[in-house]
């Protein structure tokens, strides 16, 4: 028997138990459309922009842990989704990107919004940087093969994106069934690799053996729900734990083991316990710039004094950006389970360092009066600090956050406490703007149970206004709370500290702060809002935006104050050089001498 491709891919879904799929539409894939309108179980989502379609699936992802499916079409729509598809690689989330692709038969005659400067019909090479496979179907028999195969390399090892690009032709073609036939009783799931019994008892024996030994946990423990497996083996030992930005979650902020974020934004206090482990086990993590402050030496990790076991789902990570001891290839859940079981063989009774715990207890308690003040007053514009602690003190603990970029991110990773798994969702590697204001939409879609905010500053949400209109087409119950200072703030405040002038980074209109009012635009997508005029009523306006049952923004007055930072970004050192500083490495002195104050 014979049906139409389009037809047999919803049935595809369908049986995927997918429940939504992310798109604008275009001429190439409204034969797509026409199977979608037809489906019972599919929901089609339009959106006004690419780039908030593939961001608000790249939400829902981080939240079911499947691959999200993306609908676009070609030449412009590919490109506008790009952002949206290479945050979700760089942060390892998972999703299949189906896009419509110029008429097979009319390759390289230009046909319309073709991109064939040197291939026909290539524009889905744009894609081959950042996505883990991006497939072009050429024959109408091999789709049901590639279709199978993107979603378990999207799903498999270090999940990511992959691209499908189709002819627009194809979709209206006939195939048989039985070249589908081979999906319906395939695998849906990969086995992960587990770790050797070996290499798990040699790492259990350099942790037990160490003098200093610590634990740097990446965005993987929470990709491979590995919390539960790491809470045993780190509370047995009583071994501190340290964490990248995507880490946030994966143990509670408040846990007594937990020292907090390393890197950038990190704290001398938490820097200099990473620098002086004799010890690491890297779990999950790519020892990337911004949690190893520029790799300076001595400043977060220190390899003369360090001892490296790494292990991760990617090989390529491994070894990337220090020397190991130990590396090794794996799940971390079933590697964490080996590891705790050669642990207790090694060391039954297990260790205890209550003298440790004290000390990050008394350092916690430090950094919070530090900034006490500054997070108790009322001035207004409201300070980030306020707005942070107002939020935590309103927002329930299951409640998802969604960041963005800036105070938003950075300050939330480090002074912010998120005590569960999947509760936080930063845009790490790619750091992109808009990304708050529509992952958070994937986000409730996933989690309809529970309340939904993003906190995102006003040049962040002012890069994609329009996902107002997608939340109140579907009656997306989400809250906005922008934080708004009249600047791209992070950047203007780097700006200022090296060149003394924010040109090109505030808004401004004859020299007056400006920016549209975001409440009044919100209200004429038909969206509840309200502007926040003194400090003491945002906590109101929140828990009333949070009872509201439907979307609703809160504009937020700020103060651009930059989030402060002991840690070192080798950029200011390139605008602002030292002279103990040559080539990203500390020429004399301890690492500390080299601390500054960031203006990120």
């Amino acid at each position: 028997m014979e049906k139409l491709i389009s037809e047999l891919l919803v049935d595809y879904l369908e049986r995927r138990d997918t429940k939504y799929v992310f798109g604008l539409c275009g001429h190439t894939v409204i034969a797509m459309l026409d199977a979608l309108n037809k489906s019972d179980k599919l929901h089609y989502l339009s959106f006004r922009h690419e780039q908030i379609a593939a961001t608000a699936a790249d939400g829902y992802a981080r939240m079911t842990g499947r691959a999200s499916v993306v609908l676009s079409h070609l030449g412009p729509g590919l490109t506008n989704a790009t952002t949206g598809v290479a945050n979700a690689s760089a942060d390892s989330v998972p999703m299949v990107v189906i896009a419509g692709d110029v008429p097979s038969y009319y390759y390289g005659k230009h046909p319309h919004q073709e991109v064939n400067m040197h291939s026909d019909a290539s524009q889905y090479r744009i894609y081959e940087p950042f996505v883990k496979r991006a497939f072009r179907v050429d024959k109408k028999e091999l789709f049901a093969d590639i279709l199978d195969r993107a979603f378990k390399i999207a799903e498999s090892g270090r999940p990511g994106p992959v691209l499908i690009s189709v002819p627009m032709d194809m979709f209206s073609e006939k195939v048989d069934t039985l070249f589908f036939e081979r999906t319906h009783h395939n695998i849906s799931e990969i086995a992960k690799p587990s770790l050797n019994r070996d290499v798990a008892k040699a790492i259990a024996k350099k942790l037990v053996e160490a003098k200093n030994p610590l634990i740097h946990i990446g965005g993987g423990i929470i990709v491979s729900e590995a919390s539960e497996a790491l809470k045993e083996l780190v509370e047995f030992l009583d071994v501190p734990i340290s964490r990248t930005l995507m880490a946030q979650g994966a143990l509670p902020d408040n846990h007594p083991l937990m020292l907090g974020m390393t890197g950038f934004w990190g704290t001398n206090f938490i820097n200099k316990k990473t620098a002086n482990a004799d010890v690491i086990l890297a779990l999950g993590t790519r020892f990337a710039e911004a949690d190893s402050s520029s790799w300076y030496k001595g400043v977060t990790f220190n390899p003369d004094k360090t001892k490296f076991i790494q292990i991760d789902i990617d090989p390529v990570e491994i070894g990337r950006n220090y020397r190991l001891d130990i590396g090794a290839v794996a799940d971390l859940k079933s590697a964490l389970e080996e590891i705790t079981t050669a642990v207790k063989a090694i060391c039954p009774q297990g260790k205890t360092n209550d003298a440790l715990k004290e000390e990050i207890k008394a350092y916690k308690e430090g950094f919070k009066k530090s900034y006490a003040d500054i997070a108790n007053d009322s001035r207004y514009p409201m300070t980030p600090q306020r707005i942070l602690k107002d939020v935590r003190e309103v927002l329930p603990e299951d409640a998802i956050i969604c960041t963005d970029v800036g105070w938003n991110k950075n300050g939330v990773g480090q002074q912010f406490e998120i005590t569960q798994p999947k509760t936080i969702m930063h845009p790490g590697g790619f750091a992109t703007m808009g990304f708050g204001s529509a992952a958070l939409l994937g986000a409730k879609l996933a989690k309809p149970d529970k309340q939904v905010i993003t906190l995102i500053g006003d040049g962040g949400f002012g890069t994609n206004p329009s996902v107002l209109a997608a939340a109140k087409e579907y009656n997306i119950p989400v809250v906005w709370v922008v934080m708004n200072n009249y600047a791209f703030g992070t950047i203007a405040g780097l700006e200022g500290s090296h060149y003394h002038h924010t040109f090109g980074t505030v808004f401004k209109i004859d020299n007056e702060p400006y920016n549209p009012e975001w409440s009044e635009i919100a209200k004429a997508y038909g969206i509840k809002a309200k502007k926040v005029s003194n400090a003491d009523e945002f906590k109101g306006i929140l828990e009333e935006a949070l009872d509201s049952g439907e979307p609703y923004l809160i504009d937020v007055p700020m103060e651009n104050i930059p989030v402060p930072t002991e840690g070192i970004w080798n950029i200011n050192d390139i605008y602002t050089p030292k002279d103990n500083v040559v080539a990203g490495v500390l020429v004399s002195g301890e690492a500390e001498k080299s601390a500054h104050v960031s203006t990120n």
